[in-house]
């Protein structure tokens, strides 16, 4: 090995370089697999949609079998990765992973109770988004071929895990489907039933982010705060609601941006490429001036 590749070594190895992005687990301590992730919604798709995904050649015959495998193999996957998710949150603490097991198990079986309520909430936004684009054929296209379904599936399935108190994981499973479709939706958002996303490519829901019932946004749209409150130290403060409420029978329209802690009343409609920072008053419509 020469001197250079030598030297480059030690530069790498140096503490200083690394601390801040070298994550040092406990022994015995398991990572989360993105690899493994992506089974496991493959796994959620094809309970949620039977036929869709998965075994084409499901029927009602078969049917109990296929969703029982799925989930016989869900519980388990899901478990060893809740697993990690608590074992990195807690990693340099002094915890007992036969607890870790129990609790990672407990939070697997929860979800799996929850699939029902997500596959009802996924049915309205199939419903939506067949409703709201003429060029739909029929919702076994929306279900194969539309990235908004995709986005919005993968976040119930994050924001539910979210709300079971998984850490990490749920971030992990959005992004997967921000990396694949373009639609950035956080986990943490609270999204209503019939919501559909028109294209879909650019568009930002940030953590705090409500959203009502039977709302349609175009591709482009963001959803963000304004700048962030600092601490004493400067650092930002987290935790605290700094994305908009958007209200029922909302439609915003490509390429709009709407910022902060404020509320876009029920029926509004806001238009292409419109700057939003004040509230919008319920059946307003914001247009661009000619």
């Amino acid at each position: 090995m020469n001197k250079r590749l030598l030297d480059t070594i030690k530069k790498l190895s140096d503490i200083e370089s690394f601390k801040d992005v070298c994550h040092q687990q406990n022994e015995n301590n398991p990572m989360p697999s993105v690899e493994v992730l992506e089974e496991i919604v493959q796994l959620i798709r094809s309970v949620l949609f039977p036929g869709f995904f998965g075994d084409a050649a499901v029927n009602s015959k078969t049917m109990l079998y296929h969703i029982g495998v799925n989930i016989d193999k869900l519980q388990m996957l899901l478990s060893m990765q809740i697993k990690a998710g608590l074992c990195f949150e807690t990693s340099g603490e002094t915890v007992v992973c036969s607890e870790i097991d129990k609790v990672s198990k407990e939070k697997a079986s929860l979800f799996i109770n929850l699939l029902p309520e997500i596959r009802t909430k996924l049915h309205t936004d199939v419903i939506a988004a067949y409703n709201g684009d003429p060029a739909a054929k029929s919702f076994g296209e929306v279900i194969f071929c539309y990235p908004s379904i995709r986005a919005i599936l993968n976040y119930r399935i994050a924001n539910a895990l979210l709300l079971l108190g998984v850490p990490l994981i749920p971030r992990i499973i959005t992004e997967m489907a921000h990396s694949e479709t373009g639609i950035d939706i956080h986990p943490g958002a609270t999204i209503g039933e019939y919501f559909t996303i028109d294209h879909g490519t650019g568009v930002v829901i940030g953590e705090t982010a409500i959203i009502g019932s039977n709302v349609k946004m175009y591709q482009g749209v963001t959803l963000g705060a304004k700048s962030f409150p600092l601490d004493g130290n400067g650092n930002p403060i987290k935790g605290i609601q700094r994305h908009p409420r958007i209200g029922n029978n909302v439609i915003i329209y490509s390429n709009s941006t709407i910022l902060g802690k404020i509320t876009v009343g029920d029926g509004a409609v806001i238009g292409g490429n419109i700057w939003v920072d004040t509230d919008v008053p319920a059946g307003a419509k914001l247009v661009q001036r000619r």
